[in-house]
Parts: C-alpha cells; sequence; structure tokens
C-alpha cells in the first residue's frame, strides 16, 4: 500500500505540530521578510563575532587611553572685525558695515590664524628653537643631537633647521575653530603641559594682531611713498601745464578776463577782452542803428509836425500868439470889411508871425538832417569797428583751440593732483589712528584638566567601532558562506525543495529521541514523512534512499526515524542498510550483521534468511552483512533489482540507508534503482558547492530527488533566525549527533 495512514496518537500530534516545524517544512519564503528584520537576524546569528569585535574595541580603546599622555588644550577667544574701527570717517556709526565678501574676508582670516608665518612668529618670541624641554615634550627626545642643540648646533643653518621643526609642531598641534553667526574665532593650542598652552595660545593672538598691525601698517607706508611720489610727478607735471598755457596765451596776446560765476567743473569762468569788446562795442552799434532810424522817422514827418518843432517853447508861443490874432481878425470881419484898418494891421501881423514860424520851423529842421547825418556816420563808424573785432575774435578762437588744449591739461593735472592729495592726507591720517580689527575678548587661562584623552568619548568611538567592524565582519562572512544554513538557501543555492528541518539535540541516544513522540526531532520527522506524502501522485514513494554528500550528516538515523514513522502509521516497511562499506542500522535496531544485504548481492543468500524483525521496532530490518572486497560491483548487478522486485510484493515502502555520494559510487547506483531518493544535508556543514556536486552525480544516475531534509538545524544560528519556539517545552539544543 502506498497511502500512508496515521494512528489517531500520531494524527493528532501531526496536527498538532509546533508554528515552527509547519513554518520550515511548508517552505515559507524566508526572503520575504523585511530587509531590516534580515539585518537584525544576521546580526542574531552572528552575534558572537559582533561582541567580540566591540570587546576587543573596548579593550583596544582602554588600553590606548590608559597609555595616552594627558594633553591639556588652552583657547584665547578673538573678534576680527571686517574693517577697523571708523575713527575719522564722517558716520554716525563707528562701526563697519557688513559687506557681501565678509565670508571671503573671514576664511581669509581663518586661514592667516593657521599661517606658518604666525606660527615662525610665536616659536621666535618663545624662543622656542632653543628649547630642548619642548622638543622633548612631543617625543623628540633625540632632538637634541639631530637638530644641532648642543655646543655644535650654534650655525644659523642649524638654528634655522630647529625653527623650522618648532614651527611644525606648532602647526600641528593649533586648531582655529570660528563660531558660527559671529565675528569671533577660538584659538587653541594643546600640549602636555598646561602652562606651556596657556602661553603659546596667548603667544600665538598676540603675534596674530602684531603681523595683522604689521602688515597693515606696510600697506599703509606703501600706499604713502606711493602717493608721494605720484604728487610729485603730477605737481611737476601741473606746473609744466600752467607755464606752457601762460607763455601760450602771452605770445598769442589772449587776454581773458574774469567773469562772474563758475563753470560745471567749478572753475572760475573767463572771457577773452576781445570778446568783452566785440559785445560792448555791438551794444553801441545797435543803439546807433536805433538813433539813425529814430532821426529818419522824424525827417520824414512835416514840419511842423515834427517832434522838435511841438517841442520848440519859441514855435509854440508864435503859433499862440498867431492863433488869438486870428481869431481876432476873424471877429473883426464878422463886422467890418478887409479894409477896415485894425483888421489890416491884424492881418500884417499874421503874415509877420507866419514867416517867424517858418523860419523857426526851417532851422529845427536843418538841426534834424544834421542829427541825421551824426547818426549815420556813428552807426558807419561802429560797424566797421565791429566788424574788425568779428574778424579778430574769429582768429582768437582759432589760436584758442591750443589755449583750450593747454587749460584743459592745466585741469586735468590740477584735478589729479587735488585727488592724490586728498587720498594722502586720508591714508596720512589713518596711518596715525589705531587700525587694528582683532581684538583679544577672552585671553587663554591655564587649563584644570586634560582635554585628552577623554575615557567615556573614547570608549565611545571604540564601542562605535567596533560595532561597525562586527556588524561589517558579519556582513562579509554572511556574504562568502556557502554552507546551507536554513531552508531559504535550499531553492537559491542548489534548487532542490524543502522537506523539513531536524532540529540539533544533544540527546545521547538520538534512536529513543526519534520514537519520543513528544520530541521536536520526532515531529520533525512526522513533518517530513508528511512532505513525502506530497510529493508524488501515490503518496509516500514505495521505495526510497536515503543518502547525504558526506558520512556524519544524519542520514542513517534520517532512514531509520523515515522508516519507523511510515510503519507507526501502519504500512509494512523494512529498513535496507545499503552502506555496506559502513553499516550502522544493525547498531540502531539491535540486530545482527552477520548476514545481510551482501549476502543477498553475493548470492549467498535468500530474502526470507536475511529479514529481520526487532521486537522494539514497528518494520522490518535487512543489515548490510559482511563487507565485500568490491562493494560498488555487487551493487551494480541485477541483484539488486531482483531484491527490489522481491521486497515490493512483500512489503509497501522500502527504506534504504544508502552510502555518502561524494567518494563513492554506491549512491548513485542505488538511486537509480529506487523511486525516489532523499537527500539529507548538515546545516552549515557542506558548502553549497560541494552539495551540488554530489546532486549532479545523483542526476547522471538519473535518480529522482524528492528534496532534502536540513538536519542539525539550529534556528538560532540560522540566517533569517527562525526564531520559533518548540512545542511542549522543547527547544533547540547547541550540538547534536543526529
Amino acid at each position: 500500500m502506498n497511502d500512508v495512514t496515521f494512528s489517531e496518537d500520531e494524527a493528532r500530534y501531526v496536527a498538532s505540530a509546533p508554528r515552527w516545524a509547519h513554518d520550515l517544512n511548508g517552505g515559507r519564503d524566508q526572503a520575504a521578510l523585511p530587509r531590516l528584520m534580515q539585518y537584525f537576524r544576521i546580526a542574531v546569528r552572528w552575534r558572537w563575532l559582533i561582541i567580540g569585535s566591540i570587546a576587543m574595541a573596548l579593550l583596544i580603546g582602554v588600553v590606548v587611553t590608559l597609555l595616552a599622555t594627558p594633553l591639556y588644550t588652552a583657547t584665547v577667544g578673538l573678534e576680527i572685525n571686517r574693517e577697523s574701527v571708523r575713527v575719522v570717517n564722517m558716520s554716525s556709526d563707528v562701526q563697519p558695515d557688513e559687506q557681501p565678501g565678509d565670508m571671503e574676508f573671514y576664511q581669509t582670516q581663518y586661514g592667516l590664524l593657521q599661517s606658518r608665518s604666525v606660527a615662525e612668529r610665536v616659536a621666535r618670541n618663545l624662543r622656542l628653537a632653543d628649547n630642548a624641554q619642548f622638543f622633548t615634550m612631543f617625543g623628540a627626545d633625540q632632538a637634541s643631537e639631530q637638530l644641532g642643540l648642543g655646543p655644535a648646533g650654534r650655525t644659523t643653518a642649524a638654528r634655522d633647521a630647529r625653527l623650522r621643526r618648532a614651527v611644525d609642531i606648532l602647526l600641528r598641534n593649533v586648531s582655529v575653530r570660528p563660531t558660527r553667526l559671529s565675528r569671533l574665532v577660538d584659538v587653541s593650542f594643546t600640549s602636555p603641559d598646561p602652562n606651556f598652552s596657556a602661553s603659546v595660545a596667548n603667544a600665538w593672538a598676540r603675534a596674530f594682531i602684531d603681523s595683522n598691525l604689521e602688515r597693515r601698517y606696510d600697506a599703509t607706508s606703501y600706499a604713502r611713498d606711493f602717493l608721494e611720489r605720484r604728487l610729485e610727478t603730477v605737481r611737476q607735471r601741473l606746473e609744466e601745464s600752467e607755464r606752457r598755457l601762460v607763455g601760450y596765451a602771452s605770445s598769442q596776446s589772449l587776454i581773458n578776463i574774469p567773469v562772474a560765476g563758475n563753470d560745471p567743473t567749478g572753475r572760475a569762468q573767463e572771457r577773452s577782452l576781445v570778446a568783452e569788446s566785440l559785445s560792448a562795442l555791438n551794444a553801441e552799434l545797435a543803439q546807433a542803428t536805433a538813433d539813425r532810424m529814430r532821426a529818419q522817422s522824424r525827417s520824414r514827418d512835416s514840419g511842423g509836425s515834427a517832434p522838435e518843432a511841438l517841442a520848440n517853447q519859441a514855435i509854440s508861443l508864435m503859433r499862440q500868439r498867431r492863433a488869438e490874432a486870428a481869431a481876432e481878425y476873424a471877429r473883426l470881419m464878422t463886422q467890418f470889411e478887409p479894409a477896415y484898418p485894425p483888421a489890416q494891421a491884424l492881418a500884417s501881423q499874421i503874415r509877420q508871425l507866419d514867416q517867424s514860424i517858418a523860419r523857426e520851423e526851417g532851422r529845427v529842421q536843418q538841426t534834424i538832417q544834421t542829427a541825421i547825418r551824426d547818426s549815420v556816420t556813428r552807426e558807419q563808424t561802429l560797424s566797421a569797428r565791429v566788424e574788425g573785432l568779428k574778424q579778430e575774435f574769429l582768429d582768437q578762437r582759432r589760436r584758442g583751440i591750443q589755449y583750450n588744449i593747454f587749460q584743459r591739461d592745466v585741469d586735468t593735472n590740477r584735478e589729479l593732483y587735488n585727488g592724490l592729495l586728498q587720498r594722502y592726507k586720508e591714508v596720512g591720517i589713518s596711518a596715525g589712528v589705531g587700525t587694528n580689527n582683532v581684538s583679544i575678548v577672552d585671553a587663554a587661562q591655564v587649563p584644570e584638566r586634560p582635554s585628552r584623552p577623554r575615557p567615556l568619548i573614547n570608549l565611545l568611538i571604540a564601542l562605535l567601532a567596533g560595532t561597525v567592524v562586527g556588524i561589517g565582519l558579519a556582513l562579509a562572512r554572511e556574504q562568502i558562506d556557502e554552507t546551507i544554513a536554513d531552508p531559504a538557501d535550499l531553492d537559491r543555492k542548489i534548487g532542490l525543495p524543502f522537506l523539513g528541518a531536524i532540529p540539533s539535540s544533544n540527546a545521547e541516544d538520538m534512536v529513543a529521541e526519534t520514537r519520543d513522540l513528544k520530541s521536536s526531532v520526532a515531529e520533525a520527522y512526522l513533518s517530513v514523512q508528511t512532505n513525502l506524502g506530497f510529493s508524488t501522485d501515490h503518496g509516500v514513494p514505495a521505495t526510497l534512499a536515503i543518502t547525504s554528500t558526506r558520512p556524519t550528516e544524519g542520514k542513517s538515523i534520517t532512514a531509520y526515524a523515515i522508516a519507523h514513522t511510515i510503519a507507526r502509521s501502519g504500512a509494512r516497511t523494512i529498513l535496507i542498510d545499503g552502506d555496506i562499506r559502513s553499516p550502522s542500522v544493525h547498531g540502531e535496531t539491535d540486530v545482527h550483521n552477520e548476514r545481510g544485504l551482501s549476502n543477498y548481492l553475493s548470492g549467498t543468500g535468500d530474502i526470507d534468511s536475511l529479514i529481520q524483525r526487532p521486537k522494539s521496532e514497528p518494520f522490518a530490518v535487512m543489515s548490510a552483512g559482511p563487507l565485500p572486497p568490491n562493494a560498488a560491483e555487487l551493487l551494480r548487478s541485477d541483484r539488486l533489482r531482483q531484491l527490489m522486485a522481491e521486497l515490493q510484493t512483500r512489503f509497501d515502502h522500502i527504506v534504504i540507508d544508502s552510502p555518502p555520494v561524494m567518494g563513492l559510487a554506491d549512491a548513485p547506483i542505488i538511486a537509480s534503482q529506487v523511486e525516489g531518493v532523499v537527500f539529507v544535508l548538515e546545516a552549515r556543514g557542506v558548502t553549497a558547492r560541494v552539495a551540488r556536486l554530489a546532486i549532479g552525480r545523483l542526476r547522471q544516475a538519473r535518480g529522482h530527488i524528492l528534496g532534502v531534509v536540513l538536519t542539525k538545524f539550529e534556528a538560532k544560528r540560522a540566517h533569517y533566525g527562525y526564531g520559533y519556539e518548540y512545542g511542549y517545552g522543547y527547544g533547540g539544543h547547541e550540538k547534536g549527533t543526529a
């Protein structure tokens, strides 16, 4: 019968198998676990490696801390301003303004603080080149001989060498730490002597301030010297241009007179004498022309209506007298005849008055004509003079072009001279006032306790380093480890189904452990038998070979356990010891080994005489028998096929404890004669490469490999840490013989 049935107790044990057995034997994909959980389980698996790495790192940290020389750090605080305080600048704020280039400026200052020139100034000020104790303090025990601190070391070359060495030591032990978002910076120096650390820190700050002042003074001195030279050059050029201007004006008779107001450049305006004369004569010419035109206008008027005639008092009096006489004459004519003597007297008087008025008006007209002639003459004279001045002005304008060139040269030189003079005065003022932009905020104090070593920090660093190294080693071991550690490796590394995992046990009698239905080992083999029932369409295969890569992997106890669990279900089962080179079944089942499989294969015995039925086991047993000299040849014979055919008529299941695959030809021969092969692998015992090689040999012999049973499995050491509890209070053990 091929179908496996269980008793009521066995069925209850299978149904109530612990969760780890169902999960493992069900082939749960452990790669589906969260990556963080995978890393955690790797850490748990290699915990002793990680703990050892941490312990070693802590031990090294403690030793280094205890052996390290105490070092003391003194710190001086400095304030570095972008510019010096404004003392002479005309501004309501004496503090300098922030500028876009401040960050670049401060980075430059931090670099100057750590410059070799400052360190050399400190070494010179403290006379460190001649201080043997200084070199010894920093580990240069042989400095006296190497650098010439003895009597022979007074040469300039030896002293320069000592100075360079001292500067190197100072630079290695000084540090600059700027305070974020501020103008403050801390300068620290570390040495084995607290007093020396404080003195060097303070000397460093003073040396930097002195260097800064010296650099600024040098720059100011250079600027003053440069401006002085430039001022002298520009002054000579200005004097030369002025002389050239005056000489040209004198030679060309160019006379300019000042006028009111200044030009756009602020220079006093001047005007040539010709221009002034032309302007004045032109005004007189315009006036003369106007006078002439008025005189001509009067001459065109009638004599009696001329304004001079009307304004003449004598003519006005005579006209008045004539008017009175004419009025009297007209009155008389209303009464008398013209011959009337009084009327004739009045007429004679009127005629005399008319003659007198005519003579007076003629004299006025003559005066007007004389004035016209004088106006024309004056106008003509002025016009000729203006024309002459125009020509002279145009000629002067032509000559004035060169004059203006000379004038512009003079103006340019004067402006340049004034600008340089003003800058020279500013430099002089700034050089006379303190221009230091660096100040000491807190002087360095003698440190009371060492800054290094710091035990707590060192231990924390050692702990962190040990943890990192341990985790790195664990991950490296995990990557290079080719052994099969857990069921997840089977499909990934060797490509075979997973039948079950047998937990490691420290029991001395594994046979008794397998028989105990409450043990974790028995429950695991029950799960293996369950999975074998699903390996074919008719349940557990009728003929099974149990093999492994090498000895001591647990194949024999696995063959015994599978036969035992199948037999307990009521199936007729026989266990054959196929490892005739190294038999072990007879010891597990308490049967004799005088006759067995080797006898049948050699044709010296029948089946009935070779089958043994131990009283303590529910299955029959065929031991290996005497050790033959040619085991592989016996297995290749037809007698093995005949044996299998004969036993299948008497038993439902045949389980063969096959020899290991590697190094022998026995296992592939047996695998070719059975329905299925169960491959036993010791967890973390065989590399995947060797297992694949063994499986390849079985497949070359046309063996049907049903799956893998993982023995001596320790869940806590597995890749993914199968942290499951074993039922009934039984747990995994550290070591076993399965």
